[in-house]
């Protein structure tokens, strides 16, 4: 074979195997390509499904955040309604949706329906954002289940996507009440002379509430008086006006003192006196044929209307002692008193015109060591009231060692050397200034005493349970 075939076989090899090379390449590239535009569909197909999953996501949580505006618009108006403790229990819901669309009304304009047939009140759509279709609407029922307890629930929407969230609210009672005080007036509170107000135990003891809405000198202390504890006024314009070089709240004087004030505060709750609450304990009568002059024993009595008697001898009070109005009663000599005494009269009525007056001195005793008789059954577990009278202007101008359980009434004064230990708080429900004057050192131990006092009642109003909360897709 010549060189040439040689060559030439080699060169046609060659040119078949370079051939299959670019056939190889050319399968190899295709392959590839067709990878590639599979995983670009599958990339498009996937990044489509996950904005259409992110959309979903994005509407659902502008829906959640529409029920949670809802709830929380809903869960202020509930914290504003309250309604009398004393309200039969298959009446709380109807007077809890009554007193809800008031305040709803008078926040937003609108009232929501209350079917009382269903027990169920609605606050119809209320739209948030029209343009993106933001909207809740929401229902409050009465749980069966649980006789103290109602269900909010709220549906947030968004366009076509909706979302629930529920809770329950419970009944109870006010954290902060003026029992959390020694003195707790509506009215503005005044110290003249060398008063002293003082923790039995400790200064907080002595503290002092002030709301004197309707006057905005709240507080004037003129002379050597000191209040110990410090001083809380609701009135945001109230200012406090100190006379004397003692004068002082919170153990200072001067500018120091006025660190001791706070002004402008939430008022805490004054619950509400009951005096009927102690009208069953009553078994005798005081009328204007009653010898009032002289020493004697009274129990569990009536003094009726009109009669304004004077108690002038050494009287000895057991058990209640139940006033109706109209009536003036005084008390000028040594007054025993194991018991609590109790005035039928109005919390509106800040005429005076009602009035209890200890001129003696006054000696009392906790209801728990009334004597062990039948007629005492009962009122020796009523404990912490010493004195309850709404309407009745109530004054003290003697000494006593101690009145074992709050004072309230319409308007409160302690003059000349009224003074001793107050096992409890002093209320003044009138909007007339309450005032002490004299040479009075009154000192307050709470320690130990019952959160509210017997005969007193508290609002009833609604707890969020945070533990309840729930949410669902409609």
């Amino acid at each position: 074979m010549s060189f040439r075939k040689i060559h030439t076989g080699l060169l046609n090899a060659y040119c078949c195997v370079r051939a299959a090379r670019k056939g190889t390449v050319l399968l190899i590239s295709m392959i590839v390509l067709a990878i590639l535009s599979a995983w670009a569909v599958s990339i498009y197909s996937i990044s489509g499904v996950n904005l259409q999953l992110a959309d979903n996501q994005h509407k659902a949580d502008c829906a959640r955040a529409c029920a949670e505006s809802g709830h929380e618009i809903a869960r202020y108006w509930l914290s504003h309604v309250s309604i009398p403790g004393d309200t039969p229990l298959g009446s709380r819901f109807s007077q809890i949706a009554y007193c809800f669309q008031t305040e709803v009304s008078t926040i937003s304009g609108f009232t929501p329906p209350y079917d009382s047939g269903s027990s169920v009140l609605t606050i119809p759509a209320v739209t948030l954002d029209s343009a993106k279709g933001q909207s809740f609407s929401a229902q409050i029922t009465k749980v069966d289940v649980v006789p103290e307890t109602l269900k909010l629930s709220v549906t947030g929407v968004y366009g076509s996507v909706t979302k629930t969230i529920s809770a329950n609210y419970k009944y109870g009672v006010r954290n902060d009440t003026v029992f959390d005080f020694g003195v707790a007036t509506k009215g503005p509170l005044s110290l003249a002379g060398n008063i002293e107000l003082e923790g039995a135990n400790v200064s907080v003891e002595s503290d002092v509430f002030i709301q004197s809405q309707n006057q905005n000198e709240a507080l004037s202390i003129i002379g050597n008086s000191q209040i110990a504890g410090d001083v809380t006024i609701t009135n945001p314009d109230a200012y406090v006006t100190l006379q004397g070089g003692q004068a002082g709240i919170g153990g200072e004087t001067g500018d120091a003192a006025m660190e001791h004030v706070c002004i402008g505060e939430k008022p805490p709750e004054f619950p509400a006196p009951n005096p009927a609450y102690f009208e069953s304990y009553v078994l005798n009568t005081v009328d204007s044929f009653t010898d009032t002059s002289a020493d004697a024993t009274f129990e569990n009595i009536r003094i009726e209307a009109g009669t304004n008697p004077t108690f002038s001898g050494s009287v000895i009070l057991r058990g209640i002692v139940f006033v109706e109005t109209p009536n003036i009663v005084t008390f000028t000599g040594n007054t025993t008193i194991t018991g609590i005494i109790v005035g039928n009269g109005s919390l509106e009525d800040d005429s005076g015109v009602n009035q209890i007056h200890f001129v003696g001195n006054v000696e009392s005793y906790p209801v728990s060591e009334l004597p062990d008789e039948t007629q005492f059954d009962g009122i020796r577990s009523e404990t912490g009231t010493f004195l309850m009278a709404p309407g009745f202007h109530l004054s003290f101008g003697g000494n006593f060692s101690t009145l074992n359980g709050a004072v309230a009434g319409n308007g409160i004064e302690f003059s000349g050397n009224a003074g001793g230990t107050i096992n409890g708080t002093i209320i003044n429900y009138s909007d007339e200034a309450m005032t002490l004057s004299g040479n009075s050192d009154l000192y307050f131990n709470r320690s130990g005493t019952v959160d509210v006092p017997t005969g007193f009642i508290q609002d009833i109003v609604l707890h969020y349970d945070p533990s309840s909360y729930s949410e669902s897709a409609l």
